[in-house]
């Protein structure tokens, strides 16, 4: 069976510290996206969680990458961060209809992030889901939610993602469950437990394993070490993996994707 693109990468690009770590001395603040992009496959564009941009920076930032690059996008808190989030449509729009669709053919997904106070409540997610749309301005749309509760290891959740094409991000952190089911048509994994104390972010043995879990979600399976929380999955097939370094000291993250990117 064929395998799925796996694209690593980071979450933004402009960070002081990468400055003559991960980018060469003297290079231009306004190279950087460039540089990273090639270097990399895929940015997880964070700042969209606070603020908006406008559509010439979406064009912008998409003439600055090669083709096969692709963005993720973290949607806007406005629109996570609410007790009933059938209430989020307004948000939604704004956060929707800011200019993302100016990426083209660079827009990769789209994460929706959750506190961790934020529970399992069937209804309220089915209600949120029904404001996902398809597609914006003839761009097909895809959904990753992130969730940091325990709540949601659960099986009606897990069904319920499924049954509307949603994405579970995989989420490598001891402070909440890791949710390992393939509920789209593809994997989304964020690793946060790099160490800045390691020049590539985590030891070559943790790197292979990463890399042997992305290589098994490429392919259709999921990782040997990995148990489902509902075990009725979705037929094996080949998906797109995206991945990102993102941990709190972040300096070694362009090293630690990169030496992913060798390996995948």
């Amino acid at each position: 069976m064929a395998s799925g693109t796996i694209r690593c990468g980071i979450g933004g690009w402009t960070f002081e510290p990468w400055r003559g770590v991960f980018y060469p001395k003297g290079l231009k603040q306004a190279d950087e996206l460039s540089y990273a992009a090639a270097h990399l496959t895929a940015i997880e564009i964070n700042g969209t969680y606070y603020s908006s941009f406008k559509p010439e920076s979406w064009a912008k930032w998409r003439a600055a990458t090669p083709e096969g690059f692709r963005f993720a996008v973290k949607a806007s808190r406005f629109c996570v961060n609410r007790k009933k989030l059938t209430d989020a449509a307004p948000s939604m729009e704004i956060f929707l209809g800011q200019g993302l669709t100016e990426l083209g053919d660079r827009l990769g997904p789209i994460l929706w992030q959750f506190m961790a106070t934020k529970k399992f409540d069937y209804d309220d997610f089915a209600g949120f889901f029904d404001l996902l749309p398809d597609q914006r301005d003839g761009l097909k749309l895809e959904h990753v939610i992130e969730v940091r509760n325990g709540t949601f290891a659960d099986p009606k959740f897990i069904g319920l993602c499924r049954d509307r094409g949603v994405s579970i991000c995989v989420s490598e952190n001891d402070k909440y469950p890791i949710i390992p089911d393939v509920t789209a048509d593809l994997v989304y994994l964020r690793l946060i437990s790099a160490s800045d104390a390691i020049e590539t972010g985590y030891a070559p043995a943790d790197l292979d394993l990463w890399a042997g879990r992305f290589k098994s979600y490429a392919a259709g399976d999921l990782p040997a070490d990995f148990t489902p929380v509902d075990r009725t999955g979705l037929p094996p097939a080949p998906r797109d993996v995206y991945a990102f370094v993102i941990h709190e000291g972040k300096v070694r993250a362009p090293a630690a994707a990169m030496e992913l990117i060798k390996r995948v």
